[in-house]
Formats: structure tokens, C-alpha cells, sequence
């Protein structure tokens, strides 16, 4: 009996050593622990050498009380483990510190934000431009900054041509576009707190079209292409014009045809936008056909009005 007893004394004490850090109670008395606690984060407690450790959860880091009701680490959590936890921790304590020192405009947007703004010329990096060019057209567009001594600002500008090139493999059946599209923005810009896209443009006197993207899920599962949502601009001749576009007068299309039917817009889920120009159509006054056109772009932004 007494090497039985000794035997069990000695598989306890290497037990709290283990765990809890060397025991100053008596050698018969549990360690003082919270079962529920260990309960939740440890289980499967294999038997290595003689002695079950604890085989831990995946959760945050956790410290223990010993005997003396001290805190240590515990040491049996693999460096892997561990460098895992600690993510999950700092990313809680991250949480807790901003909803302490939370700033009014985290929950409360501002009245307006900028989308794009043609100042500099890295702004061009955030843009490509397209035409009917790709599909055996000849129209031409390009896109610069004009450096001003009061302001920067954007050019798009290029000729609209109805010409189709002889033998090209394209079927189509119009010409005279050019566009200017973003680039998919890094994730969304969330919009949902504004009602309203506005522009600060001078124009030609033509009518140009504002193209904003959004995640698709009007179209079918198998159709890759972004949801498009579109309206018209009419830019005054020669002016500096700010142009207003409330965000429900954004039709939905699909390859510059409205769909017939009543849809909503996602505006927290957007991925890009475009300005674009074609030689036909557009508000009635408005300048078209083929030519030269020149739209000059400070900003876009997105304004909250009600």
C-alpha cells in the first residue's frame, strides 16, 4: 500500500508541477482549478510517458493558476498553436479597443467621400480605357492629367468614329464608342450610407454616359460579367459643371441595354466605375455624331443629401 501510495503522490506532484508550477499544498489536495473552464478547452488526454497531458482547443491563449495561485502559461501548446492563438487574441483585443475609443465617423459617415480624384498622375494607374477599336471599330481614346498651376484634372478625350475595318472577325453592328472603366477596386466601396453620385466636370456639350458596377447577382450564376448600372451626363459646353446623379435614376443594363425590369442596387457591394461616350443617342440637345470629343474630370464623390 504505501508504494502504491507513493506512487500515486509522485504521478500527482509531477502532475501540478507540470501544469500549475510546483504545489505548496498538501500532496493529497487537488489543485485548484475551474473544471468548467478546463472542461471547455481541453480533451482526448493521452497517456505520453506515464503522464496524460492535455491535448488543447483551438482558442485564444489561456493562462492558469498553480498551487499558490499564481498564473503561468501553459507549456505543452506547440509554437505553431500558439502563434495561431495569438492572432486570434490581438485581433480581440483590437476589437475591444476600437469600440472603447470609437470615432464618430466610424459610425456616423461623412456627409461626403471621395471616390476618384484626378489631382495627380497616379490617379491614371486606376483606370483603362476601351473602345469600339477592339471589335474591328476606329474610334480612338485617350486619358491624361493636365497639369494646372491652380489644379490638376483629368482629360478624357479621343475621336468617335462610325467606320468599321474591312475583314475584321467581329460581327458588329455599331461603332462610335469610347470609355474610360476603373480598375475593380481592392474588395467593395460601400456606399449604403449615400444617395447620390456627383461629378465635377467640363465638357464638349455632348452626352456622356456614368456607368457604376456592382457584385454580380442579378445575372445567373454562369454569366462572369459585373452588374451595370447606368445615366446619362450632360455636361455644359466650356463650363466647370458639378452633375448630381441621384443613385435610384441608375437603370440597370446589360451591353447598353436597359433591363426591363424592376431591380434594386446593391450600393454597398460596388466594384468599379466608367465614363463613357458614343456618337449616337444621349439627352435631346445634347451634341452626337462622329468627331472629336474632350471631357475634363476633377473629382467624383459620394454625397449624402437627405
Amino acid at each position: 500500500m504505501d508504494q502504491i501510495f507513493k506512487k500515486k503522490k509522485s504521478l500527482w506532484i509531477r502532475r501540478c508541477a507540470l501544469y500549475h508550477g510546483p504545489p505548496t499544498v498538501k500532496p493529497l489536495q487537488k489543485p485548484k482549478r475551474e473544471a468548467d473552464f478546463f472542461n471547455k478547452i481541453c480533451c482526448n488526454r493521452p497517456k505520453v510517458g506515464g503522464i496524460r497531458k492535455w491535448k488543447v482547443k483551438d482558442v485564444s491563449p489561456f493562462v492558469v493558476s498553480n498551487c499558490d495561485g499564481e498564473q503561468s502559461l501553459t507549456p505543452l501548446l506547440q509554437e505553431e498553436e500558439m502563434s495561431r492563438f495569438r492572432g486570434i487574441w490581438q485581433a480581440s483585443l483590437n476589437a475591444t479597443k476600437k469600440a472603447l475609443t470609437w470615432n464618430v465617423e466610424d459610425w456616423i459617415p461623412p456627409a461626403e467621400k471621395y471616390i476618384f480624384n484626378f489631382s495627380s498622375k497616379e490617379e491614371l494607374k486606376k483606370w483603362h480605357l476601351y473602345s469600339d477599336a477592339e471589335y474591328g471599330g476606329m474610334s480612338s481614346a485617350s486619358l491624361e492629367i493636365k497639369d494646372d498651376p491652380n489644379k490638376s484634372s483629368g482629360v478624357f478625350s479621343g475621336t468617335l468614329s462610325l467606320d468599321v475595318n474591312e475583314g475584321t472577325k467581329w460581327k458588329i453592328t455599331r461603332s462610335g464608342f469610347c470609355g474610360m472603366r476603373s480598375k475593380k477596386f481592392d474588395g467593395f466601396i460601400d456606399l449604403e450610407a449615400y444617395d447620390t453620385i456627383a461629378l465635377r466636370l467640363k465638357g464638349d456639350g455632348r452626352c456622356y454616359i456614368s456607368t457604376i458596377y456592382t457584385e454580380n447577382w442579378v445575372n445567373s450564376p454562369g454569366q462572369m460579367e459585373d452588374n451595370s448600372w447606368q445615366s446619362f451626363v450632360f455636361v455644359p459646353k466650356d463650363n466647370w459643371y458639378i452633375a448630381k446623379i441621384p443613385l435610384d435614376q441608375y437603370l440597370p443594363t446589360w451591353r447598353g441595354n436597359v433591363i426591363e425590369a424592376k431591380l434594386e442596387m446593391n450600393p454597398s457591394r460596388i466594384l468599379g466605375m466608367s465614363l463613357s461616350v458614343n456618337a449616337d443617342g444621349g439627352v435631346p440637345g445634347a451634341e452626337s455624331g462622329p468627331g472629336d470629343f474632350k471631357l475634363e474630370i476633377d473629382w467624383i464623390k459620394a454625397l449624402r443629401t437627405q
